[in-house]
């Protein structure tokens, strides 16, 4: 069950980089069992935006809370490149904070795998991987964390579309299973998608619901 009240809330949140201010007083608001669009063009701050929702940047005014573990997303893992961890470790790593056994802990990663649709790749290594594919990969680590809260950054950048669709489509499934989704996208068929669009200019952000199939449901 998800935890009562806003999974995430953040306000009057300024960000910049070098002197140049990326993000001015913005207020969004996360809430379990949907699933927010950070939607804007290219500079705008959606990434910036993710990462301080995620906690992996700290505003410079402003503040964040957030009622739930949080997992985090990102385009390419943190891991060097040449460090050898194949499908099945970076989805492992999803488990080390839940307190599993070993047996259980396998199981979720077995589940996650076939999840995201790679199944068969397990011991492949992720720069063997398409970029469609890894994605599918670090998203199932996320997913096996079991965590209140999935950010997501970009996650359909450079994809073909079955890949896109893939990944949207696991997004939605999580939104309906009680999750609180926020994922930063390019693409507008998403976007429509989404219960609640947080589109970012000029620093600025406005949020709405969108008129889409789940939105009509909330």
């Amino acid at each position: 069950m998800s935890p009562p009240g806003p999974a995430i809330s953040a306000h009057g949140l300024c960000f910049g980089y070098a002197g140049r201010e990326v993000l001015h007083d913005v207020s969004v608001e996360l809430t379990y069992g949907t699933l927010t669009a950070f939607a804007g063009p290219n500079g705008s701050g959606k990434s910036t935006l993710v990462e301080l929702l995620a906690g992996v940047r700290a505003p410079l005014r402003g503040e964040v809370h957030r009622l739930g573990s949080v997992a985090l997303v990102v385009q390419r893992p943190a891991a060097p490149e040449t460090l050898p961890l194949t499908v099945r470790d970076t989805v492992s790593m999803g488990t080390w904070g839940r307190r599993i056994g070993r047996r259980e802990a396998r199981g979720v990663v077995s589940e996650m795998i076939e999840a995201v649709g790679l199944d068969g790749l397990e011991s492949r290594s992720l720069t063997e991987l398409s970029g469609g594919q890894r994605q599918r990969a670090l998203l199932a680590q996320a997913l096996a964390s079991r965590a209140d809260i999935v950010l997501m950054d970009e996650p359909d950048a450079g994809l073909d579309s079955a890949s896109r669709e893939h990944i949207h489509d696991l997004l939605v499934e999580q939104a309906a299973r009680g999750v609180a989704v926020g994922c930063a996208s390019h693409d507008e068929r998403f976007v429509a998608s989404a219960d609640r669009v947080v589109r970012l200019e000029a620093g600025h952000a406005t949020t709405h619901r969108t008129t889409g199939a789940r939105a009509a449901t909330l």
